[in-house]
C-alpha cells in the first residue's frame, strides 16, 4: 500500500457511525503509512483535552485543522497538500466524497498517485440536488474510485456520475468487529444493572434523530404489551430527539415500559446490545429522500450479537440484513408491521435462536473489518 493521507471531517472522539467506520479501517493499515488530516471535535478545553487524549492513543499520526468543520477551502487544500508533501504520500483517502474530494485535483497536482473517496448516504441525497449533482459529477472526475456502501446507494450516486466513473465504484461497506460484538457480550450485567433481568427487552441502539424510528418503535408498545405485558423498549444512545421521545412515550402511556439510557460509552455498547432480545430501528426516509439510511451498522453489529433484527426500509439499511433471515425488514414509519415482527420474535425462543445464529454466521463471512480493510488496501 503507498503511503497514504485520509482527509476526513469525521473521525474520532467525534461519535458516530462514519467516524467509527474511518477509525476502524485507518486501524487496520500500516500505522507507519498512514497520516490522518481531521477537524477538530469540539472547541474549548474538554473538547481539546479529549481530542488530544485521543490522539495521543493512535498507532499513526493524526494533524488536526482548527476548523470543527473540514471543508475544501484553499486554505485547507493548501494544507492537506502540504501535508503529503511533507509525509511523502502518494496516496488519499477522502473519508466523505462530499464534499472534500474537491480537492482531488489539487492533491493529484501536488503528487498524489491514488485517489479514494468513500461514500455513504449523503451522497446519496447529493446527487438528486441540480447543484450538488454537478459538484458530486466533479468529485468523480478527479478521484480514481469513489466507493459504495451498497446497491442503493450505488445506483442513486452512479446516476449522477460520467459514465467511465461510475464504472470505476468499487463496493467498501463498513465492517463489524466479531471479536467485540458478540453473544457473551455482557448483556445481563445491563439487564441486572437496568432490572431488566426476567423482562422481554427490544433494544434500538442508535442516534436520536427522527429518521432512525425510535418514534415508530414507541407507538408500537401498547400493540407489544398486549401480546407481552413485560416488555421493554431500552432506547441506547443519546440525541436532540429525546425530548419528543420521552413526551410521546408518556402522552400514549407507555413511560413504565421505555427506558432511555442516553449516551454510552463506546466500550459499553456491546453490552448493550447484548442486553435485548431483539434488535430493532425501523428506520425512514425523509425530506423527500435526502435524509436517508445509507447502510445501518447497528443491524450487523445486533447480528454479530445473535440477535434477531427489524429494520426499516430507508435506503440500503435493507442491504445489512438478509429479509427472513437474520430479521426482517418492515416499513420505515409504520407501528404496526413492526408491532407485529417484534411480537412474533418475543413470543418465539426458537425463531429469535435460528435468526440470531444465521446473522451472526453472516457477519462472520461477509462482513469482518480485516476483510474489508483488505480491500481497502488494494485500492491505495
Amino acid at each position: 500500500m503507498d503511503k497514504t493521507l485520509i482527509v476526513t471531517n469525521d473521525f474520532p472522539p467525534r461519535p458516530g457511525g462514519i467516524q467509527a467506520f474511518l477509525h476502524n479501517m485507518a486501524l487496520r493499515l500500516d500505522p507507519g503509512r498512514v497520516v490522518v488530516y481531521a477537524s477538530t471535535w469540539k472547541r474549548g478545553a474538554e473538547g481539546a483535552a479529549a481530542t488530544a487524549a485521543f490522539d495521543a492513543e493512535q498507532p499513526f499520526t493524526v494533524v488536526r485543522d482548527r476548523t470543527t468543520m473540514l471543508l475544501p477551502t484553499p486554505r485547507v487544500t493548501r494544507r492537506a497538500t502540504e501535508l503529503l508533501r511533507a509525509h511523502g504520500c502518494s496516496s488519499v483517502w477522502f473519508g466523505a466524497a462530499a464534499p472534500l474530494g474537491l480537492m482531488g485535483p489539487a492533491l493529484r497536482a501536488a503528487g498524489a498517485r491514488r485517489l479514494v473517496a468513500t461514500t455513504h448516504g449523503h451522497e446519496a441525497a447529493w446527487a438528486q440536488l441540480p447543484a450538488s449533482r454537478q459538484l458530486l459529477r466533479r468529485i468523480g472526475e478527479g478521484t480514481d474510485t469513489l466507493t459504495y456502501l451498497g446497491e442503493y446507494t450505488r445506483s442513486r450516486i452512479a446516476a449522477a456520475l460520467s459514465p467511465a466513473a461510475a464504472a470505476r465504484m468499487v463496493r467498501l461497506p463498513p465492517g463489524v468487529d466479531e471479536k467485540t460484538f458478540r453473544p457473551d457480550s455482557g448483556g445481563d450485567e445491563v439487564r441486572a444493572r437496568l432490572g431488566l433481568t426476567e423482562r422481554p427487552v427490544v433494544v434500538c441502539v442508535s442516534r436520536l434523530v427522527p429518521r432512525k424510528g425510535q418514534d415508530t418503535l414507541i407507538l408500537a408498545m401498547p400493540a407489544i404489551l398486549a401480546a407481552q405485558p413485560d416488555a421493554v423498549l431500552l432506547i441506547v444512545g443519546g440525541g436532540p430527539y429525546e425530548d419528543d421521545l420521552r413526551g410521546l412515550a408518556a402522552r400514549i402511556g407507555v413511560a413504565d415500559s421505555v427506558r432511555f439510557t442516553g449516551p454510552v460509552p463506546w466500550s459499553e455498547l456491546p453490552a448493550h446490545y447484548g442486553a435485548g432480545d431483539v434488535f430493532a430501528m425501523p428506520c425512514r426516509t425523509r425530506r423527500g429522500g435526502l435524509d436517508v439510511e445509507g447502510l445501518g451498522i447497528v443491524y450487523l453489529e445486533a447480528s454479530a450479537t445473535g440477535l434477531p433484527v427489524v429494520a426499516g426500509d430507508s435506503g440500503g439499511a435493507p442491504d445489512a440484513v438478509l429479509d427472513g433471515e437474520t430479521g426482517w425488514v418492515v416499513r420505515g414509519g409504520e407501528p404496526g408491521e413492526a408491532a407485529e415482527r417484534i411480537t412474533a420474535l418475543l413470543g418465539d425462543a426458537e425463531l429469535r435462536r435460528r435468526m440470531g445464529e444465521r446473522g451472526r454466521a453472516w457477519v462472520e463471512d461477509k462482513w469482518r473489518w480485516d476483510l474489508l480493510a483488505e480491500r481497502l488496501r488494494e485500492l491505495l
